[in-house]
C-alpha cells in the first residue's frame, strides 16, 4: 500500500530515480531546503510499501514513489493568492497509477484551506502527455510563457504553458480566463 507522508531531510537523497527523466526540472539542494522550511504543508512524499520514493510535487517527493512540491503566494487584494505546484513528478515504473492525481489533489486541498483563489503549474508545451493529465484534472491553459523553459545543448529554449484550475474561493473563475497574447518570463508575477 502506498503512503503518502511529509517530506523529511532524508529524502533528499532518495529521489535520484524520480529526477532523472529528462522532463523533470530538478534543483539544488538548498532550493528543496527552502521549501521544506517555508512550506512544508506543501512538500509531499508518496513511499511504496518496500519503503521506496515513488514520486513528489513541490508538494510531494518520491524515489520509487511520487511527489509534489508547491507554495503558496500572490496577492489576496488582488484575486492572486494562490498555490503553485513548482514540481510533480512520479517515477517511471509508478506511473499510470493515479499517484500524479493523488497529488495533485492533496495540493489542491492545502491551497483551498490556505484561502487560495486558484492554483497553478507551469508544464512543457511539448509535455503532451503531462498536458493531457492536467487538463483531465480540471487545468486549463491560462497563457503561453515564452522561453520559459532554458535549452541545453545548443537547443533553442522551450515555451511553457501557465495551466490554472480555479478553486472555490473564485465564484466567478475570473482567474482561468485564458489570456489573448503570449507573455515573456520577466513578466511574470
Amino acid at each position: 500500500m502506498t503512503t503518502l507522508r511529509a517530506f523529511t531531510c532524508d529524502d533528499l537523497f532518495r529521489f535520484n530515480n524520480i529526477n532523472l527523466d529528462p522532463l523533470t526540472e530538478t534543483y539544488g539542494i538548498p532550493f528543496y531546503l527552502q521549501y521544506l522550511a517555508h512550506w512544508p504543508e506543501y512538500f509531499i512524499v508518496a513511499e511504496a510499501p518496500g519503503g521506496e520514493l515513488m514520486g513528489y510535487s513541490a508538494a510531494a517527493l518520491m524515489l520509487y514513489m511520487f511527489t509534489v512540491m508547491g507554495k503558496a503566494e500572490g496577492s489576496v487584494a488582488r484575486e492572486e493568492w494562490h498555490g503553485h505546484v513548482t514540481a510533480l513528478s512520479v517515477a517511471p515504473e509508478f506511473r499510470r497509477l493515479g499517484l500524479a492525481a493523488k497529488l495533485m489533489e492533496l495540493l489542491e486541498e492545502i491551497s483551498e484551506k490556505k484561502g487560495g483563489f486558484f492554483v497553478d503549474l507551469f508544464v512543457r508545451v511539448s509535455n503532451q502527455v503531462a498536458v493531457n493529465m492536467y487538463k483531465q484534472l480540471g487545468y486549463s491553459v491560462y497563457r503561453t510563457v515564452l522561453e520559459y523553459y532554458s535549452a541545453s545543448s545548443g537547443e533553442p529554449d522551450e515555451d511553457a504553458y501557465d495551466m490554472r484550475k480555479a478553486l472555490s474561493r473564485d465564484t466567478e473563475k475570473k482567474s482561468v480566463i485564458p489570456l489573448p497574447h503570449p507573455v515573456r518570463p520577466e513578466d511574470i508575477e
